[in-house]
């Protein structure tokens, strides 16, 4: 299949796709028209019916280019169970007649993945690689997960799953480079690597290094969201008989304040985090930041504060309170120790297993650059991501109810802080114990790390999901007293 229409590719191919992309949920280009695609590198990786295309598709939008990538199937008829995936009918302009789709959803052509990677075969641009020491079984078919929406997550039967990224970046994906290194290193917390895929450099626009495409890692058969779990324990708290009279929201201090009581699962994920932040600091190092850097930081902190705070005004209120936690970490900048962390560290990207807890999806803030993505920071950034967390799964519930009456909205709201308070602390006393900064030690700079992920939360609220704008302001209300 040619590369694109310039050197012969289906022009009808290109149309199609540029009409079908913009529906897809990964599409990150959704809110500008599309200018132009184009077809960077078009492999074909199994012939005869059906048939299967891997392409690399160049979209420019506001005048930039990004690369995405498809899977493409071709059928001369298109079963019932892929009728939602189409693409298009091709006209056969390069040889290419049939139903092209999303083959991401056929697992008769997503199987052939796990063969080549157990291969480590070269296709063109395409180099599927093995973990080094592993067996990657090749009798399995792989369905997507429904959970995924930047990328497509492919899990074959009880075995794997494999992360198809949609949006490539130049250079290896931090996802796998992470997650290959702790498992390299042994670490208990994280789904070993099997496998990968990338793109080889060329003249694709992805640039001068191999593209990661797709990470194939230990499928976690026995995991529970952490997300869901923690909405578990609100709901049961939640549904607890309010006690009379004005002190009817129980303390965080009671052992009964938590409902279901996450607490303790709390403080074996502190544990764990601290675990984690361990292993990549010997897997990456540790470098010593000094007290400009801290001062640099505490100005980007101010800088975003002055653009939300222009924008939202909900959060004016507040931003005395957040610019006087900003300015003391910079009074009182020295040096400190940076490695890498997660970078989007949140309880949608842990899951609770048999064996304790597993943490995923080391890529970083998608809208951060991957430059920004790898670069050091202090752990506590990521714990504080985590209590922020802690506060939207404590008010999930009471934002995702509008029938909630005003008086039981704010009752719910001090259970909230309840439910939210215990799970905080059990998480910093569990993350300190197994030997990560102690976050009590630290708290002007714990402090300012969560008011600026609160910062952020609340802009990004504004623009997608003003209903929950609620959330982070009243979690700012207590934070900032």
């Amino acid at each position: 299949m040619p590369g694109g229409p310039g050197q012969g590719g289906d022009p009808s191919l290109v149309r199609l796709l540029a009409g079908w992309l913009p529906r897809q949920r990964w599409f990150g280009g959704k809110d500008s028209p599309i200018e132009d695609l184009s077809i960077g590198t078009a492999t074909e990786l199994r012939t005869g019916e059906p048939g299967l295309h891997h392409l690399v598709l160049d979209v420019r939008q506001s005048g930039a280019t990004e690369h995405y990538q498809v899977l493409l199937g071709v059928r001369r008829d298109l079963p019932e169970r892929l009728r939602s995936h189409e693409i298009g009918l091709l006209t056969g302009a390069t040889g290419i007649t049939g139903h092209a789709y999303d083959a991401a959803h056929d697992p008769e052509l997503t199987r052939p993945l796990l063969a080549h990677m157990a291969r480590e075969s070269v296709i063109g641009p395409l180099h599927f690689r093995r973990a080094p020491g592993t067996g990657i079984r090749t009798d399995l078919d792989g369905t997507p997960s429904t959970a995924e929406q930047s990328n497509t997550s492919l899990i074959f039967g009880d075995a794997y799953m494999c992360k198809l990224f949609r949006k490539l970046a130049p250079g290896m994906n931090p996802d796998l480079e992470v997650n290959l290194a702790l498992t390299r290193a042994g670490c208990d917390h994280i789904p070993a690597v099997h496998g990968w895929i990338e793109l080889a450099p060329g003249g694709d626009g992805t640039g001068g290094e191999p593209v990661t495409l797709a990470l194939l890692s230990e499928y976690l058969r026995s995991a529970t969201d952490g997300w869901q779990l923690a909405l578990t324990s609100v709901r049961d708290w939640f549904a607890q008989p309010l006690p009379p009279g004005p002190q009817a929201a129980l303390t965080a201090d009671d052992p009964g304040a938590a409902g279901g009581d996450f607490a303790a699962e709390a403080e074996r994920l502190g544990a764990a985090t601290a675990q984690v932040h361990r292993d990549l600091a010997r897997a990456f190092g540790v470098t010593t930041v000094p007290a400009a850097r801290l001062r640099a930081l505490a100005a980007g902190m101010n800088d975003q504060l002055d653009a939300v705070a222009e924008a939202v005004p909900q959060l004016r209120p507040h931003a005395p309170a957040i610019r006087a936690a900003f300015a003391e970490v910079e009074a009182a900048a020295g040096e400190l120790p940076f490695q890498r962390v997660h970078g989007d560290y949140h309880l949608g990207q842990v899951m609770r297993t048999d064996t304790g807890w597993v943490l995923l999806d080391f890529e970083g803030e998608p809208a951060r650059a991957p430059a920004e993505r790898r670069a050091p920071a202090h752990p506590l950034r990521d714990v504080a991501g985590m209590l922020r967390s802690f506060e939207y799964a404590a008010r999930f519930l009471i934002a995702s109810d509008g029938n909630v009456a005003p008086g039981t909205a704010d009752m719910l709201e001090l259970r909230a802080r309840a439910w939210a308070e215990r799970n905080r602390n059990a998480f910093c006393a569990g993350y300190a114990a197994a030997g990560g900064p102690d976050p009590a030690a630290h708290a002007a700079l714990l402090r300012a790390f969560e008011f600026d992920k609160a910062v952020y939360e609340i802009r990004y609220e504004a623009r997608n999901r003003p209903s929950w704008l609620p959330v982070p302001l009243r979690s700012l209300e207590h934070l900032a007293g």
